[in-house]
């Protein structure tokens, strides 16, 4: 090879090695969530009012095309059920993520977290000090934080006024939803959360051997590591039971309806 090759040889080398480097340059980084709101002291205790007797929630799901929207439905008719407790919103590190009701949960959209209204249900939340109100769906579990009823999206938050106070005393009236209330569902116990996988872990093998007919399982989440304890047939008295057996030093245990 001449030297006149070599060199162009050389120069073709570099062109090709600088075309990859700046390629590879403009790859989008992987960038972490936005830190979660900062957790706010709980406030006091929910308190249900219970529905009347006999009474049961309007199946949302039979509901025949072309009826009123969401909030016209709201405004013709009498809640079925009602509780007042504290109210938090959320939304990253869980924004995008899927939902407890299977889809993407979209932080921009009104929408709210119960622990044990069925999914779908369909309520009005409003803000008692200030009186502001919004309709919205059940689409998620939570708020698993002791003293809260309710998680709101941020678009929720905002409605109510929610969003820059963190956290604020509100009524949640329930117009519909697509199961009864009060009977049937399937049902779990959650103990959490950990920040080390290892003490989930622990937990999650002597939970194991105290309710060896259970189903216990340990995961990962946005805020740390779970254990959750479903019973046979996902039966809510027995849920129940084991919610209130839970010890302190097992952690904190929240009654879950898992539909």
């Amino acid at each position: 090879m001449t030297r006149n090759c070599r060199l162009s040889f050389a120069v073709a080398l570099a062109s090709a090695a600088i075309f990859i480097l700046t390629g590879c340059s403009h790859r989008r980084p992987i960038t972490a969530s936005a830190p979660p709101p900062p957790v706010l002291t709980p406030g006091p205790a929910a308190e249900p009012v219970p529905p009347a007797p006999g009474s049961e929630a309007s199946p949302i799901g039979s509901l025949p095309a072309g009826n009123p929207t969401d909030a016209e439905f709201v405004a013709s008719h009498k809640p079925v059920y009602s509780e007042v407790g504290m109210a938090s919103w959320y939304g990253p590190p869980y924004h995008n993520r899927r939902a407890a009701n299977g889809e993407i949960y979209d932080e921009h959209m009104l929408s709210a977290a119960h622990r044990t209204l069925p999914m779908g249900s369909l309520i009005r939340v409003t803000n008692l000090a200030t009186g502001q109100s919004a309709v919205m769906r059940i689409t998620d579990r939570g708020p698993f934080v002791p003293n809260r009823i309710l998680d709101l999206s941020l678009a929720s938050a905002k409605a109510v006024d929610v969003w820059r106070p963190g956290v604020a005393k509100v009524r949640v009236d329930v117009y519909a939803a697509p199961k009864p209330l009060d009977t049937g569902g399937r049902w779990c116990v959650q103990i959490g959360a950990f920040k080390s996988e290892h003490d989930a872990t622990k937990l999650e093998q002597h939970l194991e051997r105290k309710y060896h007919t259970a189903n216990v399982i340990e995961f990962h989440g946005p805020t740390g590591y779970w254990v959750r304890i479903r019973p046979a047939a996902d039966e809510h008295g027995r849920a129940v039971e084991i919610a209130k057996s839970i010890a302190p030093s097992e952690g904190e245990a929240y009654l879950v309806r898992l539909d």
